[in-house]
């Protein structure tokens, strides 16, 4: 099979000065912020090999924030992994003004977070793994209790257990029957043909008689 050649003209190296135009990355979604580093061991025949795990939480501001754990031999590689990881875990919870719509109870292993709505000014006052995840979502005042182990994984992920319970009103009246998820429409009148006097009516009727 005969090779196509190419012309010399299209064989040219680029003019020095002149670079390749690259797509740029697309934007990415919320901050992320490192909970918790630390490192660990695995005893091998040669010895022990060492590792690292990076706790990481992403969130957008605005009620939405995901969690997760990522593993490498560099903190830089386990961060990454994490971040990413986090993206794809992201759950979204309604905020009330700045805080969350009622009471709640998160368990995850043996640690448990209770998590009570504040009133404006308070602050978020919470441990420094379910601040750092409450800040990440949005929430700026809020009352927070860790109950049981202080594991830093399981208390944050204690707290994104109570906050995927959380409901607001519309959707707490919705599951009850007391309100329509849709708005009712408002029917339209139909137009009614005015009926025929009793007399006209009787006029009607004898006229074939007649004619007949």
């Amino acid at each position: 099979m005969l090779s196509k050649e190419t012309p010399k003209g299209d064989n040219k190296r680029e003019a020095k000065g002149q670079r390749t135009e690259f797509q740029l990355r697309p934007k990415q979604e919320g901050a992320t912020t490192v909970i918790q580093v630390a490192r660990t061991a695995k005893v091998v025949k040669g010895g022990k090999r060492f590792g690292f795990r990076a706790l990481v939480v992403v969130g957008d501001g605005n009620g939405k924030v995901g969690v997760a754990i990522g593993k490498a031999n560099q903190v830089q590689f386990a961060v990454s992994k994490a971040e990413f990881q986090a993206k794809k875990n992201f759950i979204k919870f309604p905020v009330v003004h700045d805080t969350i719509p009622h009471e709640i109870i998160g368990k995850f292993g043996a640690s448990s977070v209770w998590m009570k709505p504040a009133a404006p000014g308070t602050g978020v006052i919470a441990g420094a793994g379910v601040r750092l995840v409450l800040e990440a979502a949005g929430i700026k005042n809020i009352l927070a209790k860790s109950i049981g182990s202080t594991n830093a994984c399981n208390l944050v992920y204690a707290t994104m257990e109570a906050l995927k319970q959380l409901r607001n009103k519309e959707a707490v009246m919705i599951s009850r029957g007391k309100a329509a998820a849709v708005p009712a429409v408002a029917a339209v009148p139909a137009t009614t043909v005015p009926a025929a006097p009793a007399e006209k009516a009787k006029e009607v009727k004898e006229a074939p008689a007649k004619a007949a």
